[in-house]
């Protein structure tokens, strides 16, 4: 009997390999003739069927490279190590190292903190300083932290991505930047403070014509938790480049925040229409202001700089009450959810030139106090926002970080809607993986992991607190393998705030 069965199923499964093979064979067929015929593709016209697997593999690479091919320090637009320090920031996990840094300190560029021979003992050295944006404003906002939430839409990024942000910035005790989506419920209901952008289309706060709304401002600035507004400029990015929004994914929900038609392709300008002018930036700014009550500024990746002087002297002409509450400086290899190439690889001065150079315009005008400055663009580890507070800023503000904290990959499918973490996508089923409790907790880790490490480094270079560091406080390597402080680099301001 078992003999039997054996043969019985010996020749099933026989059969079925035959039957496969067979199957196999056509489909191979099939793939060969089309291969043969189509026009399109070189490889696959000169080798039917195998050239498919360079396409295969071509994808594969994306993915392999980050685990198996690069190493620790090789990755763009970021590294392993500094992705292993936020998913270890975020997870609250023990963050030194042994043996040695892996952290090449030779090439031109490197970042180098001086440390003093007799640092702040503990019980010297102080949390970070309260600053007050907007002292104008008839609601003028107080923070101490130096690290916050830059701009990510609804939409952009998923429902449980922005509960968890939300929440976990209210714990933290920081900022969350609304981006240019607006505001959505999902942004106020963990309580955090909230930071409402204005993008180019002015959704959220935008009339019938898509015109700015004073109306709407007030029904936006009437929420406590919202304490500033942004004009957004240009994004890092993408500048000059305004956003498309599918048709269909304006949903119902999405239209009824942004104050659009649903199912309707919305198309943003590629700058504000009513902003061509250092006058009418600042007419703009004051105009939001005097609705809302609120401080008001702007970001912008800079380029051309010769603006920001006819900025200054229009403030002088008018007072200084009329100055931007704070200027958000954006890196130009900032992040997106989708841009041109040719913008994202090429348009643009980079954090490391124009966070400087803004710094220095606004000092030798006398407009440094006055006006906060913001730095975005790549900051996600504690040496990147301990340097951008050396360079002249009194903010840090990430996106990606943050996305990184969630528990992003860098699958670089944000566009795609196949987000595998949940983050980028608006896929229910993907989205069941984000689980906003345990994000929650990993978003309000990273961000006092951050704080804490920034002032590491600053009790190090014999500062009491983050906000004391100065540009003589760190070098950086040049060509000929000796490196400068900040300070003979960039020689005309300090870093006063």
């Amino acid at each position: 009997m078992d003999m039997e069965f054996a043969l019985t199923v010996f020749n099933v499964m026989a059969q079925l390999i035959v039957w496969l093979f067979g199957i196999g064979v056509i489909v191979v067929a099939v793939l060969y003739v089309i291969d043969r015929a189509q026009t399109k593709h070189a490889v696959r016209r000169n080798f039917p069927v195998i050239g498919r697997f360079r396409y295969w593999f071509e994808h594969l690479g994306e993915f392999f490279r980050q685990y198996f091919f690069a190493m620790d320090r090789e990755e763009m637009p970021f590294n392993r190590a500094e992705r292993s320090w936020v998913y270890r920031a975020a997870k609250n996990e023990d963050s030194t190292v042994a043996f040695g840094s892996t952290r090449d300190l030779r090439p031109v560029g490197s970042v180098l903190f001086v440390n003093c021979p007799y640092p702040q003992l503990e019980e010297e050295t102080s949390d970070t300083s309260e600053v007050t944006i907007g002292p104008y404003c008839r609601h003028p906002y107080t923070t101490d932290s130096v690290f916050h939430i830059s701009g990510m839409s609804y939409g952009a990024i998923s429902k449980p991505a922005v509960q968890a942000l939300s929440r976990g910035a209210k714990k933290a005790g920081i900022w969350m930047n609304t981006g240019e989506g607006s505001l959505s419920p999902w942004h106020l209901e963990g309580g955090a403070d909230i930071v409402h952008q204005i993008g180019t289309a002015k959704y959220g706060v935008r009339d019938a014509e898509g015109r700015l709304s004073d109306e709407r401002l007030r029904e936006q600035a009437a929420h406590e938790q919202v304490k500033m507004f942004e004009i957004k400029l240009s994004q890092g990015a993408k500048p000059g480049k305004g956003g498309i929004l599918p048709g269909e994914k304006v949903t119902a929900e999405i239209a009824k925040i942004r104050f659009i038609e649903e199912g309707q392709d919305s198309l943003s300008p590629n700058r504000q229409p009513e902003i061509d002018s250092a006058e009418d930036l600042l007419d703009m700014i004051g105009h939001i202001r005097e609705v809302t009550g609120k401080p008001t500024g702007f970001k912008a990746v800079i380029g051309a700089y010769g603006w920001i002087d006819e900025l200054c002297e229009a403030i002088h002409a008018r007072g200084e009450e009329s100055a931007p509450d704070f200027i958000t400086i954006d890196s130009a290899d900032g992040g997106t959810g989708a841009a041109p190439a040719s913008l994202i690889d090429y348009m643009g001065l980079p954090l490391k030139e124009s966070l400087p150079l803004v710094a220095d315009m606004l000092d030798k005008q006398g407009l440094r106090k006055r006006i906060k400055i913001v730095a975005s663009g790549k900051l996600i580890t504690p040496a990147q926002v301990a340097w951008a507070l050396c360079l002249g800023a009194d903010f840090a503000v990430t996106a990606r970080g943050f996305m990184f904290s969630l528990g992003c990959i860098q699958a670089l499918q944000c566009n795609k809607n196949t987000c595998p973490t949940g983050i980028t996508t608006h896929d229910k089923d993907l989205q069941r993986g984000l689980d906003v409790g345990d994000k929650t907790e990993r978003v309000y880790h990273y961000a006092k992991n951050m704080r804490k490490e920034v002032g590491i480094i600053a009790h190090s270079c014999g500062v009491p607190e983050p906000r004391r560091l100065k540009r003589f406080h760190c070098r950086i390597v040049q060509a000929n393998g000796r490196s400068v402080p900040l300070d003979e680099l960039y020689p005309v301001a300090g870093t006063a705030s």
